[in-house]
């Protein structure tokens, strides 16, 4: 199936601008997004949620990815998921009906079952496409402090109900050659999203990834992005490291699978990072 051109404004064309409004001043959606796959996009969803939940706010991660990843890196088996976020999407379940506790305190996660993996063929005719997350966030009233939601790695409709329902994009991008490319259509995207369907939608911040000190590239590509994006991009970096890679295998992030690591430690900035900048938008 030929996937929608969601940054093309004839796909917007007929949308219905009257979205819901968000569910709390004081809730924060992140969504976080990358149409390329093994940027780190699932590691920063799991890692973040967990530093976030670590200094007492209270974290619901939603994952939306049909392959599940965030789901079984924070140690939800398959037998316990239920029909999570499908439910949401086509059944009318709300989050209260299908979250379940991460065993972290402060986190619970809506998980994602195998029933998401047809989500996208089932959403395209389907009415109000577009809008079906948001109307179930916004029901959620100040249970959380933070939503963050784990996209799929590609730009379709499951991306699209995120990015309609979210306050914010987080990027995260790999530092490689290639970082750079598709990146504008992102951030395009975002800014059609912005226009037809969620005007309080911008992009949260661009986080570098799987960064080597050692490699030259990584250096070049870190600067490059800095130039184009300016003070979007985090200060924080990720750095590749053996932890971060080894935690999800035993189904748990890696501020517990080995705190003292680079890769938690980074984690750990990153959420210090961004509640600074809450706190300097809402000052």
């Amino acid at each position: 199936m030929t996937e929608p051109n969601l940054a093309d404004p004839a796909y917007a064309g007929g949308a219905d601008t009257s979205a819901e409004p968000a569910p709390s001043p004081t809730v924060r959606i992140l969504a976080l997004a990358n149409q390329k796959g093994g940027v780190g996009k699932t590691t920063t969803a799991i890692n973040l949620a967990t530093a976030l939940a670590a200094v007492g706010k209270r974290v619901l991660l939603l994952d939306l990815d049909p392959q599940g990843n965030a789901s079984t890196g924070i140690g939800l088996d398959p037998s316990q998921r239920g029909r999570g976020s499908y439910a949401v999407l086509f059944e009318g379940a709300s989050i209260a009906d299908v979250v379940r506790e991460s065993g972290i305190p402060n986190l619970s996660i809506v998980p994602a079952s195998v029933h998401l993996a047809g989500a996208e063929i089932e959403l395209v005719n389907a009415d109000d496409r577009e809008t079906r997350l948001q109307r179930a966030l916004h029901n959620i009233g100040s249970t959380y402090d933070y939503v963050l939601i784990d996209c799929p790695p590609s730009l379709n409709l499951l991306t699209l109900n995120a990015l309609v329902a979210a306050n914010g994009v987080l990027v995260p991008l790999q530092c490689e050659f290639y970082a750079l490319e598709g990146l504008s259509y992102l951030v395009q995207t975002v800014e059609r999203v912005q226009r037809a369907y969620n005007d309080k939608l911008q992009v949260e911040g661009v986080l570098l990834t799987m960064f080597d000190k050692r490699n030259s590239l990584s250096e070049m590509v870190a600067a490059d992005v800095r130039a184009h994006f300016g003070d979007r991009v985090f200060r924080t970096v990720i750095p590749r490291n053996v932890r971060v890679s080894e935690a999800p295998s035993h189904g748990v992030p890696v501020l517990l699978y080995d705190h003292r690591s680079a890769g938690a430690q980074a984690y750990i900035q990153l959420a210090g990072e961004l509640l600074k900048r809450e706190g300097a938008k809402l000052g």
